[in-house]
């Protein structure tokens, strides 16, 4: 090992250190300081340090080399971590996906990222890809001392289906160095980060590596849930909470004696995306912690753009994802590609100082790159003092009656009513209007049915017109997944013969 990798005051990598170096480093550091803490077990720096090594060994073993693109494909567990940072090791790309895809989605991915091997159970399909069994033992002779430095090209390579559920894997050019790309908002070293979501998806497996790369402790979920979410909060005076809005919701819609007896005064960010927050959600949220403790972030794995907001500003701006971050502008564009005026929705683009189409590559899709704008294909519009505002993925948008309507605007106002944890409205054929309005409402469960007519009236009393469903279908199992993500084309299909 040669070099410092770290600041080892700070904890806080230095550029260009492989992120399997800083790990080794941080274990060189802190080796008894908590690495990982997932389903009631821990292990150290310097313990997580040696089963990587270990690991990254057993792969090399069995033919994995530099270069190869590897499938990650298991539940949240400590091996997850493990894996990714032993491929970081020997050079090779993880490519993280859920394990819980159907056969043919499954080879959908491994064929789209040309993965020569895929670790986990033994239960996943089988593919063209050699499976690496993540539950078989490995030989306990491989030492577990620090390998030498190397880099992964790409760094990573994440997937994701969409609204439109046909797979996309997106690119990540960068090398795994550590580099301003690898920072997170308000993200600073050696703080106790809890993490619900599932590591297949791209924002929890890239915001835990990189925040273990900075010699965090990363509290893992193996599945969400509420009061458990609570807990582990207080037992390990959590610093930094990812959460997704559905998360958010499933708390505090809890018994209010139940959230009032949680100590949450560790918290020092409670950062979250990947979806519209309901604004009462987000006022309890800040109501219970502090508005300089709420943060939002808008953005994206492919890093076209990215806006922040604060609590404290979301007060002033309510509904607001914030304004462009330096060195990037905000367009929002027409039909005709041409800007709008503020106030008037189009789609949401962003130009940024370095060049555009730099930051990621896509397979299995193209891009929205017009000129020197690139787009996530998200509709919103700004206000007159350049604050953003989200009106809806554009392939999420209804065309009813000839009038675009976007799902999340109705979904706010479903999920403002009693006892609704989720909402998500998608269209259905209508021999006069083309699509009419359907609504799919999550409730609290435990709660009686509700009458379909009077739900409707009420809802008519928050939102009218076009806007108003024709008619609605309740639940208690959940619309979004773990990630906060709704498949919209997946429930339509399920009710359109």
């Amino acid at each position: 090992m040669t070099g410092p990798w770290i600041d080892r005051a700070t904890g806080q990598p230095l550029a260009g250190t492989p992120l399997g170096m800083a790990l080794t480093a941080q274990a060189m550091a802190t080796p008894d300081r908590p690495a990982m803490t997932i389903g009631g077990q821990s292990w150290s720096f310097a313990a997580f340090e040696a089963l990587a090594n270990r690991r990254a060994r057993n792969l090399l073993a069995t033919g994995m080399t530099a270069g190869d693109r590897v499938i990650l494909s298991m539940p949240n567990r400590v091996d997850y971590l493990l894996c990714a940072f032993a491929l970081w090791k020997i050079g090779a790309t993880p490519c993280p996906m859920s394990e819980r895809l159907t056969e043919a989605e499954f080879l959908a991915i491994v064929n789209l990222s040309g993965a020569r091997h895929v670790i986990g159970p033994a239960s996943l399909p089988g593919s063209s890809a050699r499976l690496h069994d993540v539950d078989a033992a490995i030989d306990p002779a491989l030492s577990d001392a620090p390998l030498p430095p190397v880099l992964a090209r790409p760094g990573k390579i994440a997937n994701s289906g969409g609204s439109t559920g046909r797979p996309k894997l997106i690119v990540d050019p960068l090398p795994s160095a550590w580099g301003p790309d690898k920072e997170g908002c308000r993200r600073g070293p050696r703080l106790t980060l809890l993490n619900p979501g599932p590591l297949y998806h791209s924002a929890p497996f890239n915001t835990t590596t990189m925040a273990m790369a900075q010699g965090t402790h990363i509290v893992c979920m193996e599945r969400f849930n509420a009061e458990q979410w609570l807990a582990l909060v207080e037992r390990h005076r959590v610093t930094y909470a990812y959460m997704v809005p559905t998360m958010m919701t499933r708390i505090a819609r809890l018994p209010a004696h139940v959230t009032a007896a949680a100590d949450l005064s560790s918290i020092e960010t409670l950062l979250h995306m990947a979806a519209p927050c309901p604004p009462d959600v987000k006022r309890w949220w800040i109501d219970r912690i502090g508005a300089d403790h709420v943060w939002e972030v808008y953005g994206g794995t492919e890093r076209i753009g990215v806006t922040t907001i604060g609590g404290r500003e979301w007060l002033v701006h309510p509904g607001s994802v914030g304004t462009a971050a330096p060195g990037q502008q905000i367009l929002v564009t027409g039909e005709d590609g041409d800007p709008l005026p503020p106030g008037e929705i189009g789609e949401i683009r962003f130009r940024k100082a370095g060049g555009v189409g730099k930051s990621y590559a896509y397979i299995g899709s193209d891009s929205r790159m017009a000129g020197d704008t690139d787009s996530f294909g998200d509709m919103g519009w700004l206000d007159q003092n350049g604050y953003l505002y989200i009106a809806d993925r554009r392939t999420d948008m209804i065309l009813v009656g000839g009038v675009n309507i976007y799902p999340a605007e109705i979904e706010a106002a479903v999920e403002a009513m009693p006892d609704v944890l989720c909402c998500a409205v998608i269209g259905l054929p209508d021999a006069d209007l083309g699509n009419r309005l359907h609504a799919i409402v999550e409730m609290t469960p435990g709660v009686a049915p509700r009458d379909e007519r009077a739900f409707l009236t009420q809802l008519g009393e928050r939102i009218a017109g076009l806007k108003l469903p024709r008619s609605v279908e309740f639940t208690t199992d959940p619309i979004r997944d773990q990630a906060g993500k709704v498949r919209r084309s997946a429930l339509r299909a399920a009710r359109v013969p």
